[in-house]
């Protein structure tokens, strides 16, 4: 198949997910054309199988807003005329589904018929798509996409809560290629982060008020007092200033390293002991997921689609938004018996491997055949 894939082209998860998507697609064969605004972060070569059309928005000083969806729509009917593109897969409601559609039927007027599969990753549907302004709009997208998946039972769920869909929603979970964590670092050593004593916690997000990184810093402070331990914190995000002032105020700014966009987050998850996700709200939990395939136990909110990852008492813990108390508990319970942490390691481990990019991707085929196979008939 040739498939066209649409994404947001940065280090979120819904980015990552197509982008890794299409590069294993293309190793199973088929042609794939990434059509965005920028070079997706995590494509790193481009190959007979895998191509990269950038998307312009010219300035126009008429527009207070440069018009994206527009300028998509018009490239999205060029490169599926120009590489004979055969199905498109955009990666959230609005603005890729929206555009695709009109891309869909202006195509439609010279005769070619383009099946859309519509991929919901959560933000499109739980913040920005619940707004009065959008949801005509991502009700409208949604409900004409040929497929739609979503990357949780639980975001399915909020899904049919929130709209008015009509269209069936099918579940494919987000997933990792497991190989890459098949660590075997020789140029990395534990000791450069913390001393022998000392348990290694990591959070990885963009630091977002939803991720609730301060709830981060509360957790772990409640577990350095206990035991010797040190903070890894990576990513960028409006909330780093007031997380490092928090430390500050804490008095633990030397026990917390911050790393801002780390290429080198394998390294940094390898001496993990701990990773914490005490986030508002998760469709997924795709950063839990690639810490548990490292063999690092996660202490989590149990919102959203985390539970459907991290299995309470197994691969960690899951505590109510917001308290704090519960994850120091359950973070010092696994972290003070070393036959316990290692224990839930390998359960992280376990878990993870649910979510192999070799069991998940095939889904996907399946879903573009028969959609594909229904449009022929239509």
């Amino acid at each position: 198949m040739t498939i066209g894939i649409v994404c947001y082209p940065t280090f979120g998860g819904s980015g990552v997910v197509a982008t890794e998507l299409g590069l294993e697609l293309s190793k199973r064969g088929h042609e794939i054309h990434f059509i965005t605004y920028n070079q997706p972060v995590r494509l790193e070569l481009v190959s007979n199988n895998v191509h990269y059309h950038e998307v312009n928005v010219p300035e126009y000083p008429l527009f207070h807003y440069q018009p994206y969806e527009l300028a998509l729509s018009s490239k999205l009917v060029d490169m599926v005329k120009l590489h004979s593109i055969e199905i498109l897969h955009v990666h959230y409601a609005i603005p890729h589904a929206y555009a695709a559609y009109m891309a869909k039927k202006m195509l439609q007027e010279e005769g070619i018929h383009l099946p859309i599969v519509t991929t919901l990753h959560g933000t499109d549907i739980t913040l920005v798509g619940s707004h009065p302004f959008y949801k005509p709009a991502v009700t409208f997208s949604i409900n004409k996409s040929d497929a739609v998946t979503a990357v949780s039972q639980s975001l399915k769920d909020d899904t049919l809560r929130l709209f008015n869909i009509t269209n069936e929603i099918n579940v494919v979970p987000n997933f990792i290629d497991l190989d890459k964590y098949n660590h075997n670092f020789t140029d990395c050593q534990r000791g450069i982060m913390a001393k022998d004593n000392e348990k290694i916690i990591t959070h990885i997000s963009n630091l977002r008020p939803v991720k609730r990184v301060q709830d981060v810093i509360k957790v772990f402070y409640g577990i350095q007092k206990e035991i010797p331990a040190k903070l890894m914190f990576i990513g960028e995000g409006p909330e780093k200033e007031a997380i490092e002032n928090q430390c500050r105020d804490l008095g633990i700014l030397d026990k917390v390293i911050f790393f801002g966009k780390s290429n080198e987050i394998d390294k940094i998850l390898c001496f993990s002991d701990l990773f914490l996700l005490p986030s508002q709200t998760e469709s997924f939990g795709l950063a839990a997921l690639e810490a548990m395939a490292s063999k690092v136990a996660v202490i989590s909110s149990n919102t959203g689609g985390i539970p459907e990852v991290n299995i309470q008492g197994y691969s960690g813990f899951l505590s109510n938004v917001g308290d704090t108390d519960d994850m120091i508990k359950n973070a010092l319970h696994i972290l003070k018996d070393e036959k316990r942490l290692e224990d839930f390691k390998a359960n992280a481990r376990n878990q993870a491997l649910k979510f192999d990019l070799h069991a998940i991707v095939p889904q996907y085929e399946s879903i573009y055949e028969d959609t594909l196979s229904k449009c022929l008939v239509l």
